[in-house]
């Protein structure tokens, strides 16, 4: 997995701390609003990395299509729930040239190889 460079992790804290007195602000000092606001950046910039839960599920069942519904690891049939997609590169993103989709096993092996476990 990348590692974040020391010369960028002190770009960015600044900035970290600059968003925290931010949000502090915008909440008005109210703790639940505080709270929800957090989640709700955390979520989306999860989102920029991995799409939404919508965008996956519509790749996985384009890739069940391609794959005619086999493992692309162990070429094992794959279960009706719990495939998995598994990115090549995780940088690249949720892409249907990035990604196989996969039982939980080869996904685990997948990882490990990959040192991301």
């Amino acid at each position: 997995m990348p590692v974040l460079p020391d010369e960028a992790r002190a770009k960015i804290l600044p900035l970290l701390e600059k968003l925290r007195l931010e949000l502090q602000e915008a909440s008005g000092g109210n703790d639940e609003i505080l709270f929800s606001m957090k989640r709700y950046i955390a979520k989306r910039l999860e989102f920029d990395e991995r799409g939404t839960p919508t965008q996956r599920r519509k790749l996985k069942d384009q890739k069940w299509k391609s794959q005619r519904g086999l493992c692309a690891g162990c070429k094992g049939e794959l279960p009706e729930r719990g495939a998995e997609l598994d990115r090549f590169r995780a940088i690249d993103g949720y892409t249907a040239e990035n990604t196989q989709l996969v039982c939980h096993a080869c996904h685990r092996r997948a990882q490990e190889e990959r040192d991301f476990v």
